[in-house]
């Protein structure tokens, strides 16, 4: 049995996760919730099934509305008298803010899944690690925004990868010594947009960026996916991750998502994991690692015909993944510049102040202009100063 933390709960990757934890009671036992606050409904309802010792909630406004929706759903489901009501002994304590949350990640347990999204969930991850948890991250942008700040903290294997890319990555890097590896090459969908010409792009909408064809994501991943900066970001993980050389890391698109990442030896030998395009199967490996849960996720039917197809990236139509190369060979902060000028442009996109085009070449300007004076990580206020800074860029110049 292993006792789970769980942050960003009601997101995504939270909910598939305790829906893996619900059909597996034998071997995860949740210990600890928190979320950002935006859905206090679901966060009390999940609270109550699974009857955590603590939740948190990053949002201080939203504590006295989680408090009030854990009532009412306890109510519901226990009829108002059992020992489970939040005024009992037994009720959850909750805690707030982002201390609450990095509290939580902190907590007793054997594994801390980091389902938070953006670079909110930097201090987490540092949390987790200081205090010598397992951490499964699907948070890739603390990984990215603090770079050696979070390297140097973890020990050998304490970060197991949550991204279906670089669990991929992971998996078939069992198939062979380090030495022997000649490149990862990471696989993308393409998004919405595969094999659109950059003059396409320009009156793309927010619904069209969000229409991914093969993945249900949260708005920030969607739109990501559509530009392609989530491969970016993958990229600079993959290098974080495995500390292989970004010449070694190579990006193809594959719009059918069944290969989710290969490993090349250099004896010429691909070593590919395919499975349906479902996070059931990489979080799963995130809380059990380095073992299986059985069933975690759907399975190819072998017994069916299907094509997979693999076609190069178009860098002029989508600049992004150069991008973060480039952002990733600079190192220091650059990657984390890159990281915030994009989740702000990703916001003023979504709000329809700017053009979908414009959210990589938005983010290029900003990389270009970056004080290489800043470029040293010495601690969380220095990441957090030149976030802040990419992002009040971004709105500069988106509003002009």
């Amino acid at each position: 049995m292993r006792d789970i933390v769980i942050l960003g709960s009601t997101g995504s990757i939270g909910t598939q996760a305790l829906d893996i934890i619900r059909r597996n009671p034998d071997r995860f036992r949740v210990v600890a919730l928190a979320a950002g606050g935006g859905n206090p409904g679901l966060l009390a309802e999940q609270a109550v099934e699974f009857g955590p010792a603590v939740i948190a909630v990053a949002d201080p406004a939203a504590q006295a509305e989680v408090r009030a929706a854990l009532q009412a759903h306890s109510d519901r489901t226990y009829g108002g008298s059992t020992p489970r009501e939040p005024d009992s002994l037994a009720a959850p304590a909750l805690l707030a803010g982002e201390e609450g949350v990095c509290e939580l990640a902190a907590w007793p347990c054997d594994v801390v899944l980091n389902g938070v999204t953006g670079a909110a969930g930097l201090r987490a991850t540092l949390a987790a690690l200081d205090a010598g948890r397992v951490l499964a991250l699907a948070n890739k942008e603390s990984l990215i925004i603090g770079g050696p700040l979070v390297t140097s903290r973890a020990k050998p294997d304490q970060i197991v990868p949550v991204d279906s890319e670089h669990s991929t990555i992971a998996q078939c890097l069992r198939a062979g010594r380090r030495e022997e590896v000649r490149r990862l090459i990471l696989t993308a969908s393409g998004g919405p947009f595969r094999g659109w010409p950059r003059s396409r792009l320009e009156p793309v909408t927010p619904s069209q960026a969000l229409a991914h064809p093969t993945w249900d994501m949260g708005p920030l991943v969607t739109v990501n996916s559509a530009t392609l900066v989530n491969k970016g970001l993958e990229v600079i993980e993959a290098h974080l991750l495995f500390g292989f050389g970004l010449d070694q890391i190579d990006v193809v698109v594959h719009p059918q998502s069944i290969v989710h990442s290969m490993v090349e030896f250099l004896d010429g030998a691909t070593i590919v994991q395919a499975s349906p395009p479902d996070m059931r199967l990489p979080i799963s490996l995130g809380m059990g690692w380095p073992d299986r849960v059985a069933d975690a996720a759907l399975r190819l039917d072998w017994s069916v015909a299907a094509s997979w197809t693999f076609e190069p990236l178009d860098d002029s139509a989508f600049p992004a993944v150069a991008l973060a190369r480039e952002a990733a060979a600079v190192g220091g902060t650059a990657p984390a510049v890159y990281n915030a000028a994009n989740e702000a442009c990703v916001a003023d996109f979504l709000a329809g102040r700017i053009s979908f085009t414009r959210i990589v070449d938005t983010v290029a300007r900003i990389v270009s202009e970056h004080d290489g004076a800043r470029s040293a990580v010495t601690s969380v206020a220095d990441v957090l100063a030149v976030d802040g800074w990419a992002r009040q860029r971004a709105r500069e110049l988106n509003a002009s």
